[in-house]
């Protein structure tokens, strides 16, 4: 990895701190050439080796971030994963969507020659057809409903013109589930922390978790492998709803969905819940991730299955309520 030069786009995130972090802790011989955090905002603390640079996702700033340093490797993280209180769907779609064709096409533009996507399990959608386990065979229905899913959708479906059209620019993609670690915050972890959690009459809702680690251990295995294409990455198993709320000593309330759906139409119309309707199937159809090319075609085994990154987090969790 010594002789890299790697950007990594929405460096300043969750997972792009890990990101950064990890490449900079490298010993020196294995140390990337660059490492180059990209952000929207000043990183809140900057890491010795790592230059850091702000700019939009959307911007000609990319082109010219990526020309100044050379860069060989882009890891492509900038994503809007929870919106702000104040967003909108117009504006999420053009920094998820419209800002990864900007930087493909400086990635063209520049010779980057290969890029690192993160996509999600969500890519796939959330429908009642979807199989037990989905492989990366699997069409990608990411529900229009749903702005992240969908951007995700719109975003593969773009990368795959840019296979064709521009092979020389190496693909790995990644369709990760469900992140945890001792400091996650999503719209996952907020259904985890109430007080009971809720189950749809019928469903399982059935969950696949990845630890952040493995995550950023497969970004790393990443940078060096020759291989292309996409991996869902997921740790082995999965946990229904109910095994969840056991395992977090809480009460699972079993609703019928026509109920939950009538409940939940009426309290966003109120202004009282962040969630409509909608939240339904993203709860009662979740994509199950298969491992398996992860860990043969790519050569990266995760450390932690779903049970155990689970325990991790609850153990975490249980630290922070002491």
């Amino acid at each position: 990895m010594k002789d890299q030069r790697i950007l990594v786009t929405g460096g300043g995130g969750y997972l792009g701190r890990q990101v950064v972090a990890a490449l900079a802790a490298l010993p020196e011989p294995q140390r990337p050439a660059a490492i180059v955090c990209h952000d929207i905002r000043e990183p809140a603390e900057r890491l010795a080796g790592v230059d850091y640079v702000v700019a939009d996702i959307r911007s000609a700033d990319i082109g010219e971030i990526i020309a100044r340093h050379a860069i060989g490797t882009v890891i492509h993280l900038a994503s809007i994963v929870t919106p702000g209180r104040n967003s909108n769907r117009a504006f999420e779609y053009d920094v998820d969507v419209n800002g990864t064709k900007n930087l493909l096409d400086a990635c063209v533009a520049h010779g980057v020659r290969r890029i690192i996507v993160s996509s999600s399990g969500a890519a796939y959608g959330y429908h009642a057809d979807n199989p037990e386990w989905l492989t990366e065979d699997a069409p990608l229905r990411g529900n229009e409903t749903f702005a992240y899913a969908y951007h995700k959708r719109l975003i593969e479906e773009m990368l795959t013109d840019y296979r064709q059209s521009q092979p020389q620019l190496e693909q790995v993609i990644f369709r990760i589930g469900t992140i945890l670690g001792a400091t996650v915050s999503n719209q996952i972890t907020d259904l985890f922390e109430k007080p009971r959690l809720i189950a749809i009459a019928g469903s399982d809702s059935p969950f696949v978790f990845i630890h952040d680690r493995d995550v950023v251990g497969a970004i790393l295995h990443g940078i060096e492998s020759k291989q292309t294409g996409a991996f869902n990455v997921a740790g082995d198993g999965k946990l229904t709803i109910h095994e969840i709320a056991t395992r977090l000593g809480k009460r699972c309330v079993v609703l019928p969905a026509g109920l939950l759906r009538a409940a939940l139409r009426l309290l966003k119309t109120l202004g009282l819940t962040q969630y409509g309707p909608e939240q339904l199937d993203f709860l009662r159809y979740r994509p199950v991730l298969q491992n398996r090319r992860l860990k043969t075609e790519f050569g990266y085994i995760p450390k932690l299955s779903s049970a155990e990154v689970f325990e991790l987090y609850r153990k975490s969790r249980q630290g922070k309520a002491a």
